[in-house]
């Protein structure tokens, strides 16, 4: 019998490995590579990340920061997971407070594009991870259907239909997206 035993990376390994053009999140240690998920979900992020971004601003209400960034949420071993868009309010992470190598403060709202390769079930459970470490709302977008999922914590999972919009509900206040401009035609 033979038995191998695996290293576990650890969050500065993931950054080295970045620099090095490996892409991935860290589950528990393990590598996940990611790789470039297409035009459709890159223009929807911006999309989103420009109606985002013009309203946290605005209000000067926190951090608003895009793909590649990370969250460091587990230690020994690490996990760092790598959200599409993530929102920081002012009261998790001060304006201004830069921070070198993965936050280490869990956003308030967190917004994941499902890729082509993505189950239903893989981003719903990526969505229930965020929750159990203290976002506050995460919407998860599903191109090929043109419906948003809203997770909130112990609230069912509300599906939005293109025709509808995105509300930022008590995260961010005041804030409406219309859906269909962020599907396209």
């Amino acid at each position: 019998m033979t038995t191998t035993e695996t290293r576990l990376l650890t969050a500065e390994d993931l950054l080295q490995l970045y620099s090095k053009g490996v892409r991935g999140e860290l589950i528990r240690g393990v590598l996940c590579e990611t790789m470039p998920a297409g035009q459709r979900h890159g223009r929807i992020v911006t999309d989103l990340v420009i109606q985002l971004g013009n309203f946290v601003r605005a209000g000067q209400l926190g951090t608003l920061v895009a793909s590649d960034s990370g969250v460091w949420l587990e230690r020994d071993p690490d996990t760092v997971r790598e959200p599409d868009i993530a929102f920081t309010s002012l009261q998790r992470l001060p304006l201004g407070e830069e921070i070198d190598g993965y936050a280490e403060v869990v956003p308030d709202l967190v917004v994941e594009v499902a890729s082509p390769s993505d189950s239903r079930r893989e981003v719903n459970d990526k969505a229930q991870m965020w929750l159990r470490h203290g976002v506050r709302l995460v919407w998860v977008v599903h191109p090929d259907t043109r419906t948003v999922d809203v997770h909130r914590p112990d609230d069912p999972v509300v599906v939005l239909g293109e025709d509808e919009a995105l509300d930022g509900l008590d995260v961010l206040p005041g804030f409406t997206c219309p859906l269909v401009p962020v599907f396209g035609p």
